[in-house]
């Protein structure tokens, strides 16, 4: 795990590069984005060699410290994603179906109580990612 958290703002960092060099649009940034795009493909077959080498000595080393200390620390994380993800489609959610309530009301205002509905059940996507993450703390 420690692998994936080391290994997320590298790529991060490659896909804000990317980002720029496809903005560019000449051919000397489309060869470096493919210089940029083999360097994470061999990272990340890297990453997945060092992921599937561990022998069973390694596991068992693994396992037994995480028995140890007693963090559900996968748990945790997967919570944490959960919470944010939930979070971040509900505020996309809300800011479109709030808009198009807004110009609605704007025209017929009779139809405020319909408008809220649909932006309640926009909302309704980050109590579900509130769930989740109570399921996966309960787990833990």
């Amino acid at each position: 795990m420690i692998t994936w958290l080391v290994a997320l703002p590298v790529v991060v960092a490659a896909f804000a590069a990317t980002r720029r060099l496809l903005r560019r649009r000449s051919p000397k940034a489309l060869r470096s984005l493919l210089a940029v795009d083999g360097a994470l493909f061999a990272g990340a077959l890297a990453v997945l060699i060092v992921a599937l080498s561990g022998g069973s000595a390694q596991a068992d080393a693994a396992a037994a410290a995480a028995e140890s200390s007693g963090s559900g620390s996968a748990a945790l994380i997967g919570a944490a994603i959960a919470v944010a993800g939930a979070s971040i489609g509900a505020a996309i959610a809300v800011a479109y179906t709030g808009a198009a309530a807004l110009a609605v009301m704007s025209e017929r205002p009779e139809l405020f109580g319909r408008a809220m509905v649909i932006v309640g059940l926009a909302e309704g996507i980050a109590i579900y990612g509130l769930v989740v993450a109570i399921i996966l703390l309960g787990k833990a």
